[in-house]
């Protein structure tokens, strides 16, 4: 038998003033436990793949190979290298530490997980750069698969491709990843379009090893669509010069030690999406605006994370007051929360294991 793990960090996007820009890897995983036989099998006998969940989304994911995300991103990129199908007897098994439509990259695990996979099984040996280009022909916004596979504090951009490269780039993700109908078989989907080379770009910046991040997790999900839905098409030059200030100081102040709480808390202030999203998150304009670096010493700075509910408080001490008292906030509106404290992890890995 062939066995491997692949274990991929939660992200959180924007941090603030960065929207669609930056991104943040914490140390909550989705991790698969990857077996087949070495050998390979007779094709009278070929067995399709076995998958097992559990943690976070358990009673949720699809465990058809054909239907999960997960398995359908690995699948594209094998069938790109003109490998038709999964390995006979494949057994993955999937445990998530990850909440669902919270704003901590699920999706964008899921994601990676499956670029990882195919790479894996195919033996692709892609380069970090490939991987990425698989991963942003399924997921359009670079902040959180770039976190989730390289891992730290990112800022990724997508490139202007040309109009050929364009049109393959834009491939709806229903044509690269189709909706397997409940009788499909193996050969659905065969020829999906191949990436174009280097679609997205990253660089990672410091980070003051000083600095945890509370996760303030309310008890509701919000998807990403509908987050995305009530943000305006346009802006004032104004908001948008007000982020692009913060942006440019927050990248270094997040590298400094000791950190500057006045410089950070107001360098991760934001008018793009942050104002907009508020009617979705009862609670959300209270807890930002009255938990402060004056109110709970050890505060840096307090955002939306990614597309929300969850709140990132990003802190070197009173992790506990700071979460207690956005509790006590939430209470007010009727939703109840869990928090986390979480550190800034590396990114993905795959792990060969002995049989």
């Amino acid at each position: 038998m062939r066995v491997f793990t692949i274990k991929v960090p939660a992200t959180s996007a924007n941090i603030g003033p960065g929207f669609d820009v930056v991104g943040l890897s914490l140390s909550l995983s989705l991790t698969l436990t990857v077996s087949y036989p070495s050998s390979p099998t007779p094709e009278e006998s070929y067995v399709q793949p076995k998958i097992t969940y559990s943690g976070e989304g358990s009673s949720e994911v699809p465990l058809n190979a054909y239907q999960n995300l997960t398995t359908r991103v690995a699948l594209y990129v094998l069938r790109c290298h003109s490998i038709p199908r999964f390995p006979s007897n494949l057994s993955i098994h999937a445990h998530n530490e990850i909440p669902f439509g919270r704003g901590l990259g699920s999706s964008g695990a899921a994601v990676i997980a499956g670029v990882l996979l195919g790479n894996a099984l195919g033996n692709l040996s892609l380069p970090t750069s490939r991987l990425l280009d698989f991963a942003l022909m399924v997921e359009r916004h670079p902040d959180n698969v770039t976190a989730a596979l390289v891992g730290g504090f990112v800022g990724s951009y997508l490139k202007e491709l040309d109009e050929k490269d364009t049109e393959r780039a834009s491939v709806p993700l229903s044509e690269v990843l189709p909706e397997y109908p409940a009788d499909a078989g193996e050969d659905w989907g065969l020829n999906p379009p191949v990436p174009p080379f280097g679609i997205g770009h990253f660089v990672r910046f410091g980070w003051s090893e000083s600095i945890k991040a509370v996760a303030i997790v309310p008890r509701f999900e919000l998807s990403t669509a509908k987050a995305r839905g009530v943000l305006p098409t346009e802006y004032s030059r104004k908001d948008l010069v007000f982020n692009l200030q913060r942006l440019a100081v927050l990248t270094t102040a997040l590298a400094q030690t000791p950190p500057d709480p006045d410089l950070i808390y107001e360098a991760m202030k934001d008018r793009v999406h942050q104002p907009y999203r508020r009617t979705l998150i009862p609670g959300l304009p209270e807890v930002t605006s009255q938990i402060t670096p004056t109110t709970h010493p050890g505060l840096l700075g307090i955002c939306l994370s990614g597309a929300g509910p969850t709140i990132l408080a990003l802190a070197t001490t009173g992790f506990e007051a700071i979460a207690e008292d956005a509790r006590k906030i939430f209470q007010q509106q009727g939703i109840e929360i869990d928090w986390k404290v979480l550190e800034v992890t590396g990114g993905s890995t795959v792990v060969e294991e002995t049989s």
